[in-house]
């Protein structure tokens, strides 16, 4: 599994958001501009998590974006998953799999104990966690 790159740069920006005071919002500009994204392709990002209810957006010439939630109730998975979809390292932990071994097979028993063990560990990473330590 490969993280995507509109993955990634989710994560970051919504660590970006993270960093700011609670009170003073990221504009696209600031954030495109800060952690190496391009705009246009930030706008679709920044879209897709305010419709996940990770972000909100304010409209207007003092508009931008701020975290729906405090840093440390958002998750490095829900923020994956809001733009990739569901996680699954295997075929066989997503319930797709129509392989006659499925019900006895020990690779899928493996996945699985993996599968849920990686998303624990994606879910148990906030952006509490992840603050820059620059006092923006």
């Amino acid at each position: 599994m490969r993280l995507s790159r509109k993955a990634d740069y989710a994560l970051r920006a919504v660590r970006y958001l993270s960093d700011l005071p609670r009170d003073r919002l990221g504009t696209i500009n600031s954030i495109s501009e800060e952690e190496s994204i391009p705009r246009e392709f930030l706008a679709k990002i920044l879209k897709d998590l305010t419709r996940a209810s990770l972000l909100v957006s304010y409209q207007g010439v003092t508009g931008g974006y701020r975290l729906a939630h405090k840093p440390k109730e958002t998750t490095f998975l829900d923020v994956i998953e809001a733009i990739s979809g569901p996680i699954h390292l295997n075929l066989c932990t997503e319930g797709k799999c129509n392989c006659d071994l499925y019900d006895t097979c020990e690779m899928r028993f493996f996945w699985e104990k993996q599968d849920a063990q990686f998303k624990k560990t994606l879910a148990r990473e906030h952006f509490g966690k992840h603050r820059r330590k620059t006092g923006k």
